[in-house]
C-alpha cells in the first residue's frame, strides 16, 4: 500500500404509436373498410397489462384536452367486443379534433383491464382526468414506507462531469507546506534542512476552515493556500489527527465557496465518483472521474486500520486531502491514498484510490475545530513503542513507553517498559491489531489487557476514557 503523501512527492413513444394507428383508421374509414385494430386494441385483446392507476393522470394529461365522453347504457351488461366497437363507433362520429387524443383508446383499453371492471375503469377515468388549464397530479410512489430506492438520499438527475466540475472544483484549494529537519553524518549531527512539500484541501466554511490530511500538514513549519482562482493565502494549523488522517486548517478570508457535504453512507457501488485536487503538487484543479468501486473497504494506512471508500477515479500523490465528489456534485470524501505498483507476482496495480467518507471526517473536523483534538475516542492513555528486533534487553513486541496522567491506564498501574500481548483474550501484540479493536470500543468500556512484566504475565482491567488531549496514540 503507497500511501498518498504529497511529500513523497430505440425507443418508440406511446403517443407515436397511437397516432400511426389514427391515420390508418381514417384511411380505413374513407375507403368503407373496417377499421384496422389500433395497436392498444390489439394488445387489448392479448389481455394488456394494466396502465396502474396513479399513472393515468399524467399520461392522460399528455395528450392534451379529452374527446367528448361515450356514454355507455346504463340498463345493459357488456362484453369487452361490444364495449371496443362502441368506442370505435362514438370516436368515428365526433370532430376530428376529438379523434385525434392519441391516447384516448390506450386509456380507456388500459383502465378496462383494472380490477375494478370497466365501470370502475371507466370512473376512474372520469374522476382522474384534471380539469382543462389545471396540472396533473403527480402520481405517488408505490413503494412501502419502509423501502428506500436506489440513491434514495438524491432527488432529480445527476449533473453531468463538467457540471460537476463546475459545482466543486471552486470549493478545492491547494497546498504548500515547508518541513524543516535535521540530518546526521558519522553518528554526528550534520545540520537542519527545509524541504517543501504539497497536497489539496476542502473548503469547509466561507469564514477560512478548511480540510486536508494530517499527513499533508503534518510538521509543516509554514502552510500556504491557493484558491481557484489563484489567491494566496497563509494558512495556521487549527488540528490535526493522525488516527482518521484528518486536519484542519484555515486562512484569514471571507467568502469563501464551501463544498456541500453529501451522505457517504448513502452510497452505493457503480455510483458517480468525481476527484478534484492538486496531482503532483502542480497540477491544481485537476479532475478526473469513475466510479465508487466499494464502500467500506478495510485498508492499513501508516500503521492505522481505516474503513474507506474505494474508487477507480485517477489519484496521484497531491491529490490527498482533495475531494471525491458524487454525480451531484456533493462531497463525499477526502482523499487519503492510493495502491499502485506490483504485486508480489508481478501484476501492476490500477485503479485502486481511496478516501475517507465525509461522515467520519466532518465529524472529527468538528471537533478538532471545537476542541484541537477528538474527544469522542475511547483511549487506554498510554503511547506506544514498538521492537521490532532483539537488542539484548528486549524481546520484540509491542511495549508501552508513556503513561498519561489522569487516564484509565494510570488508574490501572500500568507502567513504561510493559509488553502488551493481548485484549480481552484476543491477541494484540502490535500496534495495528490493537488499534483496531479499540475502534469498536466507546468511553466507559472496560477491558482486560494482558501485559508481560519482568517476565511475568498478568492481566490488568483498564476503563477506557475521553482523550484528553492529542498526545495520547491509544
Amino acid at each position: 500500500m503507497e500511501e498518498n503523501y504529497s511529500e513523497h512527492t430505440e425507443e418508440t413513444t406511446l403517443e407515436t404509436t397511437a397516432a400511426d394507428n389514427r391515420e390508418a383508421a381514417e384511411t380505413a374509414a374513407a375507403e368503407g373498410s373496417p377499421a384496422p385494430l389500433s395497436e392498444p386494441e390489439k394488445a387489448m385483446e392479448a389481455e394488456p397489462e394494466p396502465i396502474p392507476a396513479e399513472e393515468a393522470p399524467e399520461r392522460i394529461a399528455e395528450a392534451g384536452p379529452a374527446p367528448e365522453e361515450i356514454k355507455l347504457p346504463a340498463d345493459k351488461a357488456m362484453s369487452r367486443e361490444e364495449v371496443m366497437e362502441l368506442i370505435r363507433t362514438e370516436m368515428a362520429a365526433q370532430p376530428k379534433s376529438s379523434k385525434s387524443h392519441p391516447l384516448m383508446i390506450a386509456g380507456l383499453a388500459a383502465l378496462v383491464g383494472l380490477g375494478a371492471g370497466f365501470g370502475g375503469g371507466y370512473a376512474a377515468y372520469e374522476r382522474l382526468q384534471p380539469e382543462i388549464g389545471e396540472p396533473a397530479e403527480e402520481p405517488q410512489s408505490s413503494l412501502p414506507e419502509n423501502t428506500q430506492p436506489v440513491s434514495a438520499a438524491y432527488t432529480g438527475n445527476e449533473l453531468s462531469i463538467q457540471q460537476i466540475a463546475a459545482k466543486a472544483a471552486p470549493s478545492v484549494v491547494e497546498i504548500r507546506t515547508e518541513v524543516k529537519g535535521s540530518y546526521y553524518a558519522f553518528g554526528f549531527f550534520g545540520g537542519e534542512y527545509t524541504s517543501e512539500a504539497a497536497g489539496s484541501g476542502v473548503i469547509l466554511s466561507d469564514d477560512g476552515y478548511i480540510i486536508t490530511n494530517n499527513h499533508v500538514v503534518k510538521d509543516a513549519e509554514t502552510i500556504t493556500v491557493t484558491l481557484y482562482d489563484g489567491t494566496e493565502y497563509p494558512a495556521e494549523l487549527v488540528g490535526t489527527d493522525s488516527k482518521s488522517d484528518i486536519a484542519v486548517i484555515r486562512i484569514d478570508a471571507a467568502d469563501l465557496p464551501p463544498a456541500v457535504p453529501g451522505d457517504s453512507s448513502a452510497l452505493q457501488v457503480g455510483d458517480t465518483a468525481v476527484v478534484i485536487g492538486n496531482p503532483l503538487g502542480t497540477l491544481g484543479g485537476t479532475v478526473t472521474n469513475g466510479i465508487i468501486s466499494a464502500t467500506s473497504r478495510e485498508v492499513t494506512i501508516n500503521r492505522e486500520a481505516m474503513t474507506l471508500i474505494q474508487t477507480n477515479a485517477a489519484i496521484n500523490s497531491g491529490n490527498s486531502g482533495g475531494g471525491l465528489f458524487n454525480g451531484y456534485g456533493e462531497l463525499i470524501g477526502i482523499v487519503n491514498a492510493k495502491d499502485s505498483g506490483t504485486t508480489s507476482s508481478g501484476a501492476t496495480i490500477e485503479g485502486l484510490g481511496f478516501a475517507i467518507p465525509i461522515n467520519e471526517a466532518l465529524d472529527v473536523a468538528e471537533q478538532l475545530i471545537e476542541k484541537g483534538y477528538v474527544t469522542d475516542r475511547a483511549t487506554i492513555g498510554i503511547m506506544l513503542s514498538t521492537v521490532t528486533e532483539t537488542d539484548g534487553r528486549r524481546t520484540p513486541g509491542l511495549y508501552i513507553s508513556e503513561v498519561l496522567k489522569g487516564t484509565g491506564a494510570e488508574n490501572a498501574g500500568l507502567k513504561a517498559g510493559d509488553r502488551i500481548i493481548a485484549v480481552d483474550g484476543q491477541d494484540a501484540d502490535t500496534y495495528e491489531k490493537l488499534s483496531r479493536y479499540l475502534k469498536g470500543k466507546d468511553i466507559g468500556d472496560t477491558i482486560s489487557l494482558t501485559i508481560i512484566r519482568d517476565e511475568k504475565e498478568m492481566t490488568v482491567a483498564v476503563t477506557l476514557g475521553e482523550a484528553q488531549n492529542a498526545k495520547a496514540r491509544e
